[in-house]
């Protein structure tokens, strides 16, 4: 039995070609960390920085800082915000744990009053609602998903984000689900916070992500300790991006993201093939008897659904022990848009694309679910 890869919102596969050549050279590799060793090496940090910049159009590469993951870069941002007395903030039903856990543990220990606003049936924030909410309350931060990790649906963040602005709120945007398939432009938007992780679309290795941060943002340091320079200083550096960086980078995870965003330069993603491929599964999965949500463009090559006489945990295993196919099942650590999607409490199936996703698999994924359903009759 073949094995058919749709979870790759949650990670991507196969990855980037020679990502993993590139980290194990690097691995191989006698250490060289720029601005720490005696001898001179390839600044890989710096290469990887200036190819994200250039994926965001970014002026300045030191804005971007380098993390573990995205979960990381919101935490530090959320942490870092020097938060006023009684200060508010504004998000979205949406949003995934590594945003709302952060949000309730302020709640808890700042007092931040956290307002949520709801989402339509495809998982997409309303505008209008959006607006009503930051007139209201008129928060210290509005924070965002570009994309939906349940249904894939894009949010305007431009627009979005200036809503936000308008009413003088910081905006911090989440691009984990977005960012390698869509333009992400934070500069030009006025996005002011802009987490994103590396091993998601942009096909990098896990342990690679990062936070942008614009230059009028003044955030306090999550983490300290040592960054190899300037060791004469008690507190943490206030340069750019060694600031928010202590301790030893991880040269090889970065050094195969900067080989992957070299690839996805040179191999620019076929939006409108992937687009076709994600609406005939969609399509075809709702034809074979799933109840799919149905989501409009723009969105990512995300479809989650249901099936009848089914439980999604059940209908997960059977698809991955029967017919190969790796997918997603539950809530996907976004609790509270499933509510607005009405797949409370138990969460969805969800099947993820990527470019590398086949005709003949997603024909084999039709055919899979068209099989679950007869069966469950």
């Amino acid at each position: 039995m073949k094995l058919i890869y749709l979870n790759n919102a949650a990670t991507s596969w196969p990855k980037a070609p020679r990502v993993g050549e590139t980290v194990a050279d690097c691995i191989n590799s006698v250490p060289y960390h720029a601005g720490r060793s005696g001898f001179s090496g390839p600044d890989i940090s710096g290469e990887c920085r200036k190819r994200l910049a250039g994926l965001l159009q970014v002026q300045d590469p030191k804005q971007i800082i380098f993390c573990p993951n995205a979960t990381y870069a919101l935490n530090i941002a959320l942490h870092g915000i020097r938060w006023r007395p009684n200060a508010a903030i504004v998000t979205t039903a949406a949003e995934h744990n590594s945003v709302l856990r952060p949000l309730y543990y302020l709640s808890q220990t700042k007092g931040v009053a956290v307002h949520c606003v709801a989402v339509s049936t495809e998982g997409r924030i309303d505008p209008a609602e959006w607006d009503a909410a930051l007139r209201i309350y008129q928060p210290q931060l509005a924070v965002f998903t570009h994309a939906s990790n349940v249904t894939g649906a894009v949010n305007d963040a431009a627009l979005l984000a200036g809503m936000a602005k308008q009413a003088g709120a910081l905006t911090l945007l989440d691009v984990s689900q977005s960012l390698g398939l869509v333009p992400v432009l934070p500069e030009k938007w006025g996005v002011d916070l802009l987490a994103f992780t590396g091993h998601k679309y942009l096909l990098g290795p896990t342990g690679t992500g990062g936070l942008y941060m614009a230059p009028n943002v003044d955030l306090a340091p999550v983490w300290v300790g040592g960054t190899g320079v300037m060791s004469d200083l008690k507190e943490m550096p206030s340069l750019l991006p060694i600031r928010f960086e202590a301790g030893t980078p991880n040269d090889a995870a970065f050094a195969g993201l900067a080989a992957a965003l070299l690839w996805n330069r040179e191999n620019p993603v076929d939006v409108t093939e992937l687009q076709s491929k994600t609406e005939r599964l969609a399509a075809g999965l709702a034809a074979a008897g799933a109840d799919v949500i149905a989501v409009r463009p723009p969105r990512t090559p995300v479809i989650s659904f249901t099936l009848k006489n089914w439980t999604v945990e059940d209908a997960g295993e059977v698809l991955h022990k029967s017919f190969g196919i790796v997918c997603r099942t539950g809530l996907h650590c976004a609790p509270g848009i499933h509510s607005c999607l009405g797949t409370a409490p138990a969460g969805s199936v969800r099947i993820s694309l990527s470019r590398f996703t086949t005709e003949e698999e997603i024909n084999d994924c039709i055919r899979a679910i068209g099989d679950l359903v007869h069966a469950a009759l």
